[in-house]
């Protein structure tokens, strides 16, 4: 698996981990208690995004027990100290094996000039482990439709684990609470940073709580359709790569943005610091902030008056304000609140509480941002957001003087897979697409749903003859595609029209000319691509 970030990353949050709890039993003070625990916090929630699962599991464990020690007296206890290093020194063994096993990777790619690998951010191939693997093998060829390796296994012959860091796919249909917590548990060990998923699964509560206690991450049901399998491992295998938080902190104590920028930079949180509120549209324009850190008393403006002025500006109005302060008057902070702010949070603070405030305030802001930009059903490019985004790239192509294409693609006769099959088989025929075009396209393309069945796509550094190999190779698998019609199924095909850039420096004249190709794929029976001419 290509993981989302570099083995000397993780290297690195060990080593601090390791350096701060050998740092507190050598003064166990309840300072470098707190050193420890920003650190854990912080390694826990990089194996939280990067889904290294195992790992992360044991890591939310050990947080949890060094967060209910957080507030009693230092130093704690022999017995607590000893349990707390056996546990360190347990995730610490596996840190390292994991690391080595990276950089292992990554210097056999390099050697090899292997490039293709790095476009790939999630998981690349499944196991499958059942006791009836034939009974599966029209899912395992689905998943090969998506770009994902699917191989069936026996549960006491599974290979090594090597370049490839797979999803572990487990047939649950025969499992009992007695034998499969062993299965599970011996799995978890075996594979600690791969990520398990339980299907067949009985809606027992014992069994699932056995299930998830052990290290399955997600558990499918029983009589869960093949298509929605498929559909949940396609979700799970997409790991997105997203920028860095940002925040801003407005505070006119030197000391206070210090320990603020300290407790945020700690966990790979970018922050920028202005001392004086009158400064603060202008760091908002340049820095484009996710969320706002403000003092509540600053000379010649407060943090109220500053949340005010922000709140006049229509691109601010949705940002996030954090009020930090001394302040304990209910009242204020009440008002504080009501006149723009979000949250208030009393000075001194918990550098952990900070942290998780500021990234669930993030959380929800991206999220809201993300509805905005993106369609419902897929989860691509919405209408509006896809020309935005091919516009952007035709520039940056423009100015690099590399080729680019535009491709409209339309999903064949699709009016009558709704009639005859109703419109949920229609969406989960267009998100079956959808799933098809991020899987096989690199993530510097552009993939939009333009509306309806339509696809709008931008492939940066492609020209035409070049975009044509490529979705023609899409449009095969498409049509090999199995969409579920009851205890039956049917198969469907997409058309496109591509447009080179050559054409035209003009969005809407490549949409135009694309779209006029596209009709032209049409026009000559469908299931097909064309290139634009000037002669369409």
């Amino acid at each position: 698996m290509d993981m989302p970030y570099l083995p000397t990353e993780l290297a690195e949050r060990r080593f601090l981990l390791d350096s701060a709890w050998r740092h507190y039993v050598a003064a166990p003070e309840f300072d470098h208690f707190v050193e420890f625990v920003v650190t854990l916090s912080s390694l826990t929630e990089f194996l939280v995004a990067k889904h290294i699962s195992g790992l992360m599991q044991l890591a939310e464990v050990l947080e949890q027990q060094a967060l209910e020690l957080y507030g009693v007296p230092h130093p704690i206890s022999t017995d607590e100290l000893s349990n707390l290093s056996d546990k360190i020194a347990s995730l610490d063994h596996l840190l390292i094996q994991h690391v080595e096993r990276q950089e292992f990777t990554q210097e056999r790619r390099k050697s090899n000039n292997d490039q293709t690998k790095s476009e790939w951010l999630g998981f690349r191939s499944v196991w499958l482990l059942s006791s009836t693997p034939s009974r599966w093998a029209d899912m395992l060829q689905q998943l090969g439709y998506f770009g994902l390796a699917a191989t069936a296994h026996d549960w006491a012959k599974l290979p090594a684990v090597t370049d490839e860091m797979p999803m572990l796919l487990i047939d649950a249909s025969a499992a009992d609470a007695n034998t499969w917590r062993m299965k599970v548990k011996q799995l978890r060990a075996g594979y600690p940073t791969c990520r398990i998923v339980a299907f067949g699964m009985k809606s027992d509560f014992e069994l699932l709580q056995v299930s998830l206690k052990e290290g399955c991450e997600f558990c499918l049901l029983e009589d869960t359709p093949v298509h929605q399998i498929v559909s949940q491992l396609l979700t799970l295998s997409e790991a997105v790569e997203d920028e860095p938080y940002k925040v801003l902190i407005v505070e006119d104590s030197k000391t206070a943005t210090k320990l603020t920028q300290q407790a945020l930079n700690e966990h790979q949180i970018v922050t920028r610091a202005i001392a004086a509120p009158q400064g603060v549209l202008s760091e908002l324009a340049a820095f484009q902030p996710d969320l706002i850190l403000m003092d509540m008393h600053m000379p010649g403006c407060t943090g109220v008056e500053a949340a005010r002025v922000i709140r006049q500006h229509q691109q601010y109005l949705s940002i996030p304000i954090v009020y930090l302060s001394s302040e304990t008057d209910v009242a204020l902070q009440i008002e504080a609140l009501r006149i723009g702010g979000d949250l208030f949070l009393t000075k001194p603070f918990n550098p952990v509480f900070l942290n998780a405030i500021v990234k669930s305030t993030v959380e929800r802001y991206r999220a809201l941002r993300w509805s905005m930009y993106r369609d419902s059903l897929t989860g691509l490019h919405n209408h509006t957001s896809t020309k935005v985004a091919i516009e952007a790239s035709m520039l940056q192509c423009k100015q690099a003087g590399s080729p680019m294409s535009v491709i409209m693609i339309d999903i064949d006769h699709f009016k009558q897979v709704n009639d005859r099959y109703g419109h949920p088989v229609g969406d989960q025929v267009i998100r079956s697409l959808a799933w098809l075009l991020r899987r096989r396209l690199r993530k510097t393309d552009v993939v939009g749903r333009y509306g309806g069945e339509e696809f709008l796509l931008g492939l940066p550094g492609v020209n035409a003859d070049q975009a044509h190999q490529i979705l023609d190779k899409i449009r095969v698998d498409f049509g090999r595609l199995q969409h579920p019609e009851g205890s039956s199924f049917f198969h469907t095909t997409f058309s496109g029209g591509i447009a080179d850039c050559k054409i035209t420096d003009h969005i809407d004249g490549l949409i135009n000319a694309a779209d006029a190709a596209l009709y032209q794929a049409k026009h000559a029976g469908r299931n097909c691509l064309k290139i634009f001419t000037s002669g369409i």
